[in-house]
């Protein structure tokens, strides 16, 4: 069962202890929401789950520690090895309580935002993204390898182009819930229309990163939302096998994530909608250009009738027989 899922699970493993990008905490709760999702399983299954998640739980902090006591505290066969490793007491063959004691969790720490300078104040109200190079930096994106979108993100720290707005607080988290559970559960639909909606984007923005093959757009997106990194990791192994099955993308995209700044992201973010205003744009130009040329043949050919050769004014003539000049 689970290394059917995750076949470079000891690679994960050695890389997070050897490079120092700790995805033991969202391994193990990916176990356990695999696990938990089915409610019979064979020996060798419930051995393999044994064998991992009594690895993991020692070596994970209090919180994950908690988060999995809780889903398998109500788990009907949950392995007795696994209930005595948590603390939960089997009274009876196939039933267990939990403890009265929890495993107490330490308060998160946010670390200080960063105070802007005046100057970068000052260049951030004076050099708003302009279309055409919103357009330029959304394409240069998403056209890079790998190794030039993290060089391409790194220097966005340091741009004066003017982000974009943070997403409010209530509403990010709001939409990381949903984007968590619509990962896990694969909707690819749900999943892309939340996207879109939470971070103001366009429908087919928000499909062209769902479907980036590479990765670097989700985690840009996912860093404009502020998502934890656990959550993040948990969605690379649900929602996009290809790189969940593959350790050194697993590293990769998590070292990345960790690395990049909220400000990059913004800008990212800035560069993506402001793309959207700019083919816009050229559409609409394209069609008053056109409409003008039209309007200008149709002025040309017609023209107001004149005089033809051979042929005099109509005289209008008195009622005394005389005209009338």
């Amino acid at each position: 069962m689970t290394k059917s899922l995750f076949p470079g699970f000891d690679g994960l493993m050695t890389l997070s202890r050897r490079e120092g990008v700790d995805i033991r905490p969202t391994l193990l709760r990916v176990l356990t929401d695999l696990y938990v999702q089915t409610r019979v399983h064979s020996d060798d299954e419930q051995r393999q789950f044994v064998e991992l998640a009594t690895r993991l739980i020692d070596q994970v902090d209090d919180a994950t520690r908690a988060a999995v006591k809780a889903r398998l505290a109500v788990y009907p066969t949950t392995p007795v090895p696994i209930l005595q490793k948590l603390g939960l007491v089997a009274a009876q063959e196939g039933r267990r309580v939990p403890l009265a004691r929890e495993i107490p969790t330490s308060p998160p720490t946010h670390a200080p935002a960063r105070t802007p300078t005046e100057a970068e104040q000052r260049l951030a109200s004076n050099m708003a993204m302009q279309p055409k190079d919103a357009a330029e930096i959304h394409d240069m994106f998403f056209r890079a390898g790998t190794s030039e979108r993290a060089l391409i993100l790194h220097n966005l720290a340091q741009t004066p182009l003017k982000a974009a707005p943070r997403i409010p607080t209530v509403r990010a988290k709001r939409a990381i819930q949903i984007l968590e559970m619509a990962a896990i559960a694969g909707d690819i639909e749900n999943f892309t229309f939340e996207l879109g909606d939470s971070l103001i984007l366009p429908s087919r923005v928000a499909a062209q990163i769902v479907d980036d093959a590479g990765g670097e757009a989700l985690a840009v997106a996912a860093r404009a939302l502020e998502m934890p990194s656990p959550v993040f990791q948990r969605i690379l192994l649900f929602f996009k096998p290809e790189i969940g099955t593959s350790v050194n993308d697993v590293y990769r995209l998590s070292r990345l994530y960790d690395r990049l700044g909220e400000h990059s992201a913004l800008v990212m973010l800035a560069a993506w909608r402001g793309s959207t205003l700019a083919v816009t744009r050229a559409k609409y130009q394209t069609a008053l250009h056109d409409g003008e040329r039209q309007r200008a043949r149709a002025g040309a050919s017609q023209t107001r009738p004149g005089v033809q050769p051979g042929t005099s004014p109509t005289v209008r003539r008195g009622t005394g027989g005389s005209s009338d000049r």
